[in-house]
């Protein structure tokens, strides 16, 4: 693929972390919308490492994880009326195909083969569950995954099937993600948050090293975007490339636009939508500053473009959950490009592929939910 020349963009390779800096001047994306769900004001937390996060992160998680992740294609899959609304060429990277059903097993890997992990709890939707689950059992390790009420059945199947031990809290993704903090306290295991973790972040961010890699001509990528570290990672990839990096939030749960217009961090209120792993209630203290001050743009898709999105892609042979169809609404959404583009199908663990998964996995251990 050519492509015209894009505006050169000052290269950047690192980015610090949560720390002391000076205000934040606020700033709104342009194609954002936002609804007038009540939001408040959160706190980042201090960065584990203090010192700044960067693309060779990203490359080391790379060379981390690759016996244990699959490096999935780059597929055309969009009919001739689709294609020609969304201009020359769009290309969907088939994270679906990943193991495990969702790009998550690549932060996943990463946290855990760096940090030899043998105890290990979280608070996940499921998909990042699922991810530790399946990497717990050959490496002798036990996962506690802490889930919200709202949790989709079929998941939480697959990771008891995985030899998970599942724990059900009321109310939001907030609520959730403090159960695992003080599990994680109490019982001294490591704590692998689904996105807020510079280990996670940059393991995330090998999605964007390959689409890059194999198609170096790429003028945008659009990214699910929930608690965000698939795309801080993908934005840290990006650094030093011309390449506008959009993320795509539902439009119930905008908590990046909401937060990058206020200049800092906001809450939400819980929200509602069918993409079930994107219903984060803020960003995350170590995504929060690398989508801050590299990412493009940030659009919203209602839950019929996301669910328009998911019919299209099984039109076309690609299985994807709601969730994994967001980057797909947000491209339609945005119209018509002259260049190539690229949509992240993050997820395919739809509600069969999913009893699929449960049926065929073997548990290594006794499980036990509360």
């Amino acid at each position: 693929m050519t492509t015209a020349p894009s505006a050169p963009r000052a290269p950047r390779t690192s980015i610090a972390l949560p720390g002391p800096r000076a205000p934040m001047t606020p700033r709104a994306p342009a194609s954002s919308t936002v609804s007038a769900a009540p939001a408040t004001p959160a706190t980042p937390a201090a960065s584990a490492r203090g010192v700044p996060l960067g693309r060779s992160d990203v490359e080391a998680a790379a060379a981390r994880i690759a016996g244990h992740v699959r490096r999935t294609p780059l597929l055309a899959g969009l009919p001739g009326p689709e294609l020609r609304r969304t201009g020359r060429g769009l290309l969907l990277k088939a994270e679906h195909l990943q193991y495990g059903g969702s790009f998550k097993l690549r932060g996943a890997a990463n946290a855990v083969l760096a940090l030899g992990a043998r105890r290990i709890v979280t608070g996940s939707s499921g998909n990042h569950g699922i991810a530790l689950a399946r990497l717990a059992a050959p490496l002798g390790a036990e996962v506690t995954v802490v889930l919200a009420g709202g949790a989709h059945p079929a998941k939480i199947a697959v990771i008891k099937a995985l030899g998970g031990r599942t724990v059900r809290v009321p109310g939001g993704v907030a609520e959730r993600d403090a159960r695992a903090r003080e599990l994680a306290e109490e019982t001294g295991a490591v704590l692998i948050p689904s996105s807020d973790h510079e280990l996670v972040v940059a393991g995330q961010g090998t999605v964007g090293l390959e689409i890059l890699a194999e198609a170096p001509d790429t003028e945008t990528v659009y990214v699910p975007t929930g608690g965000g570290g698939l795309l801080a990672g993908v934005c840290l990839a990006a650094y030093g490339h011309p390449v506008r990096v959009v993320g795509v939030e539902p439009a119930g749960t905008p908590r990046y636009a909401r937060s990058l217009a206020a200049g800092h961090p906001v809450r939400l209120a819980p929200g509602d939508t069918v993409a079930d792993g994107l219903r984060g209630q803020q960003p995350g203290a170590v995504p929060y500053p690398i989508v801050r001050d590299r990412v493009d743009d940030l659009v919203t898709v209602s839950d019929a473009q996301i669910l328009d999105a998911a019919a299209l892609l099984r039109r076309r042979g690609f299985e994807a959950e709601p969730s994994g169809a967001v980057a797909l609404a947000g491209a339609i959404r945005a119209g018509r490009t002259t260049g190539c583009s690229v949509a992240v199908v993050s997820g395919g663990n739809t509600k069969a592929a999913l009893m699929a998964a449960a049926a065929a996995a073997t548990p290594s251990r006794t499980h036990c939910t509360t």
